[in-house]
């Protein structure tokens, strides 16, 4: 489904991604783990061409992009199979929960407004929070506001969802409200690729595990089986620092 070749990525003169390569299979639910700095964000926001990679090839549904040669209209076409939602929900402030997830659907996809407000709807239902469609994200915690980013990014229908930190602003019990969505969404069969840092939550949702360090991916593999039995030492040594071994 998707493809990474030899993906390099440098801010000034740190490397931050260095030769970044793997594979990602229709219904994967891959959790990225590693330090903090270790490149994690940065591969996500380079998937979704947030930022542009310095080198390298993305294979995505059969067609071949250089990552850094990519033209706009083709970026346009990944991201409409593609969604991201972020950790500080990036939502607009001046629009309510429904015109927030409507907004895309309504001026980039060109469909009818009664049309969007119907799948809009469905959406916040998905997420519990139907009864909050008309409040503003003011009105709304941070665990509400994340839902409804993540309402956002279903109504599109996306082939891939990309999640960076989608917890980390969150207290422990509103952190719940979104593992548990998130946890429905893979029993769905949704694709998705999760930077974390919750150990726990990630041994439970995912299927596969990349682990990155100082821009690198230092393993990949079963989840089970990494977290079980890793087999590099430096994956070994921060799983134990994160009481998962």
């Amino acid at each position: 489904m998707l493809t990474l070749e030899n993906v390099r990525k440098k801010f000034g003169t740190i490397e931050v991604l260095k030769g970044i390569t793997f594979h990602v299979n229709q219904g994967d639910v891959i959790a990225i783990l590693g330090p903090s700095g270790s490149g994690k964000t940065t591969l996500l926001r380079c998937l979704n061409f947030l930022e542009k990679a310095d080198s390298g090839m993305m294979i995505f549904n059969g067609e071949r992009w250089d990552m850094n040669r990519i033209s706009r209209k083709n970026i346009a076409l990944i991201r409409k199979k593609t969604a991201f939602v972020f950790q500080d929900y990036n939502l607009f402030f001046n629009k309510t929960a429904l015109q927030n997830v409507t907004e895309g659907l309504i001026i980039a996809r060109k469909i009818p407004k009664k049309q969007a407000i119907a799948i809009g709807e469905k959406a916040l239902e998905k997420v519990g929070l139907k009864a909050w469609a008309n409040y503003y994200p003011r009105q709304l915690s941070g665990g509400q506001q994340q839902r409804v980013a993540i309402a956002r990014a279903l109504v599109t229908e996306p082939e891939i969802i990309f999640f960076d930190e989608p917890t980390s602003a969150l207290d422990p019990e509103l952190t719940e409200e979104i593992m548990a969505i998130m946890h429905q969404l893979a029993e769905e069969g949704r694709t998705m690729l999760i930077v974390t840092h919750e150990m726990q939550f990630a041994q439970n949702i995912s299927s596969k595990v990349i682990f990155m360090e100082q821009g690198q991916l230092i393993e990949m593999g079963d989840a089970q089986e990494i977290f079980s039995y890793p087999r590099e030492e430096r994956t070994k040594n921060f799983l134990y620092t994160s009481k998962i071994i």
